[in-house]
């Protein structure tokens, strides 16, 4: 008898703990993160802690005067100019979520930062929600069938799909807020008669990454929800998930147009040029806690899980490249040592959201120096 109940209360310990580590935490609106400790969790304290020095120690090396940064990072390309607002960054942040609990944070989490091209995925869940409600049919759409007004005229770019914007590869061919497409992140060989001359590949052949084309889809895509994209994220997103109120998204000085009788700012994709997404590490984990969760934020299926799985589908010229998330899949990009299964956003400075549905994990990194990512996360994937 007494060894049944000792047999009984060990199985009831057991089944606790992993009740434990399967539940998911959301935050509430405004409410603080709840914290456990890494080892509750099944991680390793001491190698947790390891990871967070090696993030704290490896800051981003150039100025934190984000305007000279960018100035200098993209020196190379002809015309190049600040269009946008910059803000001068923070030092080092970020947190490690595992269910949903807080198990390390370093830096000021609350401190609202440039976040680059980590907007691209903010962007492209913008295209999952007009795909939810019908606006756009399919991402195998042409653009051409929803926009008209000439941005996709001609035999080349009318033949541009939905998915080849969301995927980079579409080299759709034109100028927009007066940034011509061959002049953004040019080769680093030839001259500007070669690039605007270049031959033309077939949209979905060739991946390229490339701020205009970026911003041709969020041009696009306000047309066809007919309201500035960050009013539709926090109506959609950013509210049902809790975000706080801190958060901007940017376009350029003269990013704007006529919609509906409104002038109305198309927003950049990311802060190469200035504008982006301004957001705080919390409000960056809280992003990525709704895509570990497959779209969902407690009861509330904000985005659709299809969409989930969809965007982490590899590219055919781009193994390493969905829907505006970089894979760790097989490819020149991944990472060793971590699973393969793991996405990212990802953005100059090193900024990055980091996310695992299978070990139920979200990181968040803020101003890493970029070469040192791969070691940061396989560090934190040595704690499992």
């Amino acid at each position: 008898m007494k060894y049944s109940t000792l047999a009984l209360l060990f199985c009831f310990l057991v089944f606790s703990h992993w009740a434990f580590a399967q539940k998911i935490n959301f935050p509430d609106a405004g409410a603080a993160w709840q914290e456990q400790s890494a080892s509750s969790l099944d991680m390793d304290e001491t190698i947790v802690r390891e990871a967070v020095a090696f993030a704290e120690a490896n800051e981003y090396k150039e100025s934190k005067d984000l305007r000279q940064a960018i100035l200098k990072g993209f020196q190379h390309e002809p015309y190049h100019k600040i269009l946008g607002p910059t803000k001068r960054r923070g030092g080092p942040a970020g947190m490690i979520l595992k269910n949903g609990f807080v198990v390390a944070s370093w830096g000021d989490t609350k401190r609202v930062d440039m976040t680059f091209s980590v907007t691209k995925s903010f962007l492209s869940t913008t295209a999952a929600i007009a795909l939810q409600d019908g606006l756009i049919g399919s991402v195998d759409d042409t653009v051409a069938q929803y926009v008209w007004d000439g941005t996709f005229d001609g035999k080349h770019n009318s033949a541009i799909t939905w998915k080849h914007l969301l995927q980079q590869n579409s080299d759709w061919s034109g100028e927009l807020w007066g940034g011509k497409d061959w002049a953004d992140r040019p080769p680093r060989e030839g001259d500007i008669d070669d690039w605007k001359n270049r031959e033309l590949r077939a949209p979905g052949s060739v991946f390229e990454y490339n701020d205009v084309r970026v911003n041709v889809l969020a041009y696009s895509l306000t047309n066809v929800l007919r309201k500035p994209l960050p009013q539709v994220l926090k109506e959609r997103v950013m509210n049902p998930i809790g975000a706080s109120t801190t958060w901007r998204w940017y376009g350029y000085d003269n990013s704007w147009f006529t919609l509906d009788g409104l002038q109305v700012q198309s927003v950049s994709g990311g802060g190469h040029s200035g504008g982006g997404m301004f957001i705080s590490t919390e409000d960056m984990a809280r992003f990525g806690l709704l895509f570990m969760n497959g779209g969902k934020w407690k009861e509330n299926q904000v985005i659709a899980p299809q969409w989930i799985d969809e965007l982490r589908q590899s590219s055919t010229p781009n193994p390493n490249y969905g829907y505006m998330w970089w894979l760790n899949a097989d490819g020149p990009r991944q990472w060793e040592g971590v699973p393969q299964h793991v996405y990212y956003a990802a953005g100059f400075g090193g900024n990055f959201i980091i996310v695992d549905d299978q070990e139920k994990m979200v990181i968040v990194v803020r101003w890493l120096e970029p070469s040192q990512i791969g070691e940061f996360v396989k560090k934190v994937y040595t704690a499992l």
